[in-house]
């Protein structure tokens, strides 16, 4: 990553929106700082509205070459093999280490293209996107990375008394970010760990952090589907180097289609980078749904526990947690460093202790008898029961001891 202060890339489509580029380039440099300005658009900009780097040189960045500009069918097609080569240019310029932070600016298809470029680009860059689509839906386009969306209010289509104030403001954030350091802290020598939690599994969690805390610079992950993604992106960067993922909700609403699913690559990155994996079934009894009516016809009879007025979750079952079993298990065959997985028999989150609503003791035993038939075992990959609930003391404990025993 480029040390603070390196070159703000302004990118947009400059054959219909150079007015406005410029402006937002114009403000950066007037706040002391360089930009390169980048045309991503199919058509390019001539003359005065011609970008630094062209839609020509973007283009020779696709891995077929620039072929396609022109010759698309379609503008999604035309979008889509733009932001790849947009990906890899800007990946080929973080290399030579001139980048200080990107800026976009665009409607949906811009924001579509740039933002999918973006995130190839390392937590801690910063990226800026203004978008005419920034006040709805945006995890399509920021997914688990750190890239600030703003809310253009008009268009992006000409410079206005609106679109002069918004655009200046979003020029000055980036260029605060880029221009202004950020002191390191202590911890900034210390080894990473990345952990997962969800609510229900916040003492668990909480009593490992406070035992590791001081030899460890500990990532904390929301289980939310985008907090799984988050914490396997920065695995695979390198930027995560030890792992105690004991939440993984989120394989429950992969597998019975809830709102919080990781994907199909949840632990995929610990077998990738081959890093010892301590791992366990936190808040595996329950698939998250948003307010009770959005829950699906089919599971209305189902066990259901109204968190808040938002959040809805729902028991998962015999059948489901053999699933989920074997599908953990087939994982954790294809790690090649150390394994220790955690199997609470007395509850796998707080509502699941006795006399909570989803203690479901044939419901977890399920998932943990496909588990250990699926994992197989020996002297590095080992799964290992312990008679009390997640959140108790005693398992914190075990957790911590055999995460200094694989990493002493």
């Amino acid at each position: 990553m480029s040390a603070q202060g390196g070159k703000i890339f302004v990118v947009g489509t400059f054959d219909t929106k150079a007015q406005e580029l410029n402006y937002v380039a114009e403000l950066i440099r007037s706040a002391g700082l360089q930009t390169v300005r980048v045309d991503v658009s199919s058509k390019g900009a001539m003359g005065r509205d011609a970008a630094e780097v062209t839609n020509s040189e973007v283009a020779d960045h696709h891995p077929k070459g620039a072929r396609f500009l022109g010759k698309t069918d379609t503008r999604g097609n035309a979008i889509n093999l733009m932001s790849e080569a947009l990906g890899a240019f800007l990946i080929s310029r973080l290399l030579r280490d001139d980048m200080g932070g990107i800026i976009g600016l665009g409607g949906s298809g811009n924001t579509a293209l740039v933002t999918a470029a973006m995130r190839r680009l390392p937590v801690g860059l910063p990226k800026l996107m203004v978008s005419t689509v920034a006040s709805g839906d945006v995890a399509p386009y920021v997914g688990p990375n750190d890239i600030t969306m703003m809310y253009s209010v008009t268009d992006v289509a000409g410079l206005n008394r609106i679109s002069r104030r918004v655009l200046g403001n979003a020029a000055h954030a980036i260029a605060g970010m880029v221009g202004r350091s950020i002191p390191s802290p202590d911890s900034a020598e210390k080894p990473t760990l990345g952990m997962t939690m969800f609510g229900v599994t916040t003492p668990c969690v909480t009593q490992i952090r406070e035992r590791l805390e001081e030899r460890f610079d500990v990532l904390v992950f929301h289980a939310t589907g985008t907090g799984g993604q988050s914490m396997e992106k920065l695995i695979d960067s390198g930027m995560i180097s030890h792992v105690i993922d004991v939440t993984l909700t989120e394989i429950c609403d992969l597998h019975m289609g809830g709102v919080m699913s990781a994907g199909e690559d949840r632990i995929g990155a610990s077998i990738r980078r081959g890093i010892p994996y301590i791992g366990s079934v936190g808040a595996l009894d329950m698939v998250n749904f948003a307010a009770f009516d959005t829950v699906p016809e089919r599971y209305r009879r189902r066990n259901l526990y109204k968190h808040n007025a938002n959040v809805t979750l729902m028991r998962t079952t015999v059948e489901e947690n053999r699933t989920m079993g074997r599908w953990i298990g087939e994982r954790l065959n294809r790690m090649t460093a150390p394994v220790r997985f955690f199997l609470p028999q007395k509850g796998v989150s707080l509502i699941d202790a006795e006399g909570q609503p989803f203690h479901d003791p044939a419901a977890d035993e399920a998932l943990f008898g496909a588990i250990e038939d699926t994992v197989q075992q020996n002297e590095t990959r080992r799964v290992i029961r312990l008679d009390c609930n997640i959140n108790d003391e005693t398992f914190a404990q075990a957790i911590v001891e055999a995460f200094n025993e694989i990493h002493a």
